[in-house]
């Protein structure tokens, strides 16, 4: 659901739909770790697997209307496989962009899915080298801003690999982190750095020159669901995050943050005032349907089911992005999902 805080009423949302099912391959994700998104409605989103399954390792190409357009890459340590991949994002050509904070390398592949080039893959700390880079986005000049989490910092490259700069350092204070994750760029060319560890997200120049600083550590990292409500235990509160991993920025400077402790998605005003949370409104998806209903196992369990109302909400939600109409759409990594949401008047 989207709850309103502090009569900020000139933004308002709606449920729109469910993408997505657990799979290992095909028609599904598992373990998703960020999402892409193209013209057309296309998405890319980017599967870790299990670690005793890695077979699931792999990017599934889709698009909301739930058209399966394919899969790449897999499990392994060639120049076109992922081992321990993190995050996703496409260059103005349309070429993606994945990080992979195993292997401390950036794995480039065409629209399509078809291997173009490898750089990085020397971990250390000097300038260029990366240690478990996690979140990747590209600003409107085809350079790339890679949260290289190992070493406390953001890097800026070409999308060739060629070092630019970099900020940041281990710590608590402004322009320092801890555990980075994921990063956004607004049309500002602003980037926003969802500080994992220190439980905010930072924003900074497109120099690394501080600006700003929201939300401070609410909730714990391992909420959970209670069986008698089916509600959220020990959220925090508003503006509050725990473990936030993704960030997102919309054209009027919304600010949209997946606080993964807490299994919610926050909105912001550009000035860090809190509009709305999204706890989670699914249902089945068409994939979803489609698997339940050549399952006639599947289909006599549900029925022993009581209760649905916890399968609608988020589960540790990973990443957010933004479409061109307005539609949120929310990677629900633990319910192997996407939940859309769309901004009304947008």
């Amino acid at each position: 659901m989207s709850s309103v805080f502090f009569g900020v009423a000139t933004r308002s949302y709606h449920y729109d739909r469910t993408v997505g099912r657990g799979e290992f391959s095909g028609t599904g994700f598992r373990t998703s770790m960020d999402i892409a998104l193209a013209p057309g409605n296309r998405i890319y989103v980017l599967n870790r697997g299990w670690e005793y399954r890695p077979d699931g390792v792999r990017v599934t190409m889709l698009d909301l209307d739930e058209n399966y357009h394919g899969q790449f890459s897999q499990f392994g340590e060639g120049d076109a496989d992922l081992y321990w991949p993190t995050s996703i994002a496409l260059d103005s050509n349309q070429n993606v962009y994945i990080t992979d904070d195993w292997l401390n390398r950036v794995t480039v592949f065409d629209k399509d899915g078809n291997f173009l080039r490898k750089w990085g893959a020397v971990a250390g700390s000097g300038d260029g080298e990366l240690s478990k880079p996690s979140g990747i986005r590209f600003d409107k000049d085809d350079n790339a801003y890679i949260v290289d989490s190992g070493n406390s910092r953001v890097q800026k490259f070409t999308r060739d690999g060629r070092f630019l700069l970099k900020w940041g350092e281990f710590g608590i204070g402004p322009g320092q982190f801890n555990l980075p994750w994921g990063l956004t760029i607004d049309s500002k060319g602003d980037v926003y750095v969802a500080d994992w560890r220190n439980d905010r997200i930072q924003k900074f120049t497109p120099d690394g020159e501080f600006l700003a600083e929201f939300g401070a550590p609410g909730g714990k990292p391992f909420a959970s669901y209670t069986a008698e409500t089916g509600e959220l235990s020990r959220p925090g509160g508003v503006g509050e995050f725990s473990r936030p991993t993704g960030v997102a920025v919309d054209k009027d400077g919304d600010i949209y943050v997946a606080d993964w402790g807490n299994d919610r998605v926050q909105v912001l005003t550009p000035e860090g005032r809190h509009i709305t949370t999204f706890t989670g409104d699914a249902g089945l998806s068409k994939w979803g349907q489609e698997k339940l209903n050549s399952n006639p196992d599947m289909i006599r369990q549900r029925r022993l089911v009581r209760d649905f109302s916890a399968e609608k909400h988020l589960w540790r939600p990973k990443a957010v992005a933004i479409d061109d109409e307005g539609r949120v759409i929310i990677l629900d990594s633990n319910r192997t999902r996407l939940q859309v949401y769309k901004k009304d008047n947008y």
